[in-house]
């Protein structure tokens, strides 16, 4: 089971067919300057996360929020990001931890508490292939971390990010990190069925989570279609994803060790994630959509173009927040 699913996720992510398409894009060239803008990025003291907020800063936001849950780390991100913060641009942890609706909710309000808009949200954060595992809600550790932690957040940040809508020039973004691992996401019912969804293999679990984050993504545009909201693929890049998985099995480790010589780089993983939030001109990207790297239209992704599904999938994590007691 290990070995089918792993070499399908691996052949997703390596099938030049994948990724025929797309555009050039260099952050240091293609990043307009940013001034005035406020931005959020989740899981932003590692990884894709962290150099996503390195090349956003080099262009002179106003104030950029970086979510973590590790004092720790997130601190020493500050100390590695600081050589990019202009006199202009302040830079802010949030300590956020997905996995529970009281840090959430917090992390919301202390944003409130320092700013008023929000220009461009980036749900980068995210954990694969870890044991069985519940969040404070009892879902599945996966897809309540990827996808309910972000869910709630967005919901919570909403009224920000309706408001900055409406000032003028304003091009507010939602950027939802989703994976070609998708493909390994069990069938839709099973998804909405916490027990069922617990039993699968950790990768089935994994696919779940990124299967919602498109879902989610295409429902929230279709809702609130003054917003942008996008999901993207960053491809098979080396970062600390898969550690978890490493450290419980051999052939995992392995593989852990050969992706780090043929995976893509994390700069250019970060690259999608950065054309859709803020190289793309906004009349270049189509609302709900999924795209690959880079800038790569997947206009017949099945998550995308299911309404039904999305409109299941938000009614039901809404449903299991509220029943939570989590304040929408």
């Amino acid at each position: 089971m290990f070995l089918t699913a792993m070499a399908a996720f691996v052949w997703a992510n390596l099938n030049p067919a994948s990724y025929i398409g797309g555009v050039t894009f260099r952050p240091e060239r293609d990043i307009p300057d940013l001034s005035g803008k406020v931005v959020l990025v989740t899981g932003g003291n590692t990884g894709l996360g962290k150099e996503t907020i390195r090349q956003i800063l080099k262009q002179n936001p106003h104030q950029v929020f970086l979510a973590a849950r590790s004092q720790e780390k997130a601190q020493n991100a500050l100390k590695d990001l600081q050589p990019s913060v202009s006199e202009s641009t302040t830079l802010t942890w949030l300590p956020l931890d997905l996995t529970s609706t009281k840090s959430i909710q917090e992390a919301a309000a202390q944003f409130k508490s320092h700013s008023h808009r929000l220009d461009i949200l980036i749900l980068n954060a995210g954990v694969m292939s870890l044991p069985p595992g519940e969040t404070d809600l009892g879902h599945e550790i996966q897809l309540g971390t990827n996808h309910t932690g972000h869910f709630l957040l967005t919901k919570l940040l909403l009224p920000a990010l309706l408001r900055t809508t409406e000032e003028s020039n304003s091009d507010v973004r939602i950027i939802s990190l989703s994976s070609i691992g998708h493909t390994l996401a069990p069938a839709f019912p099973t998804i909405l069925d916490q027990a069922r969804l617990k039993k699968c293999n950790t990768h089935a679990r994994y696919g779940a989570s990124k299967a919602a984050n498109i879902l989610f993504a295409a429902e929230l545009a279709r809702r609130y279609p003054t917003l942008t909201a996008i999901s993207i693929h960053p491809g098979l890049i080396a970062t600390e994803l898969y550690g978890p998985l490493a450290k419980r099995n051999p052939l995992a480790a392995l593989g852990s060790k050969v992706l780090g010589l043929v995976g893509t780089s994390v700069e250019q993983g970060a690259c999608n994630q950065l054309w859709a939030a803020v190289g793309a001109r906004k009349g270049q990207l189509v609302n709900g959509a999924y795209y690959v790297p880079v800038g790569n239209l997947k206009a017949q992704n099945r998550y995308v173009v299911d309404e039904e599904m999305g409109r299941e999938l938000w009614e039901w994590t809404e449903a299991e927040l509220r029943r939570g007691g989590a304040r929408l």
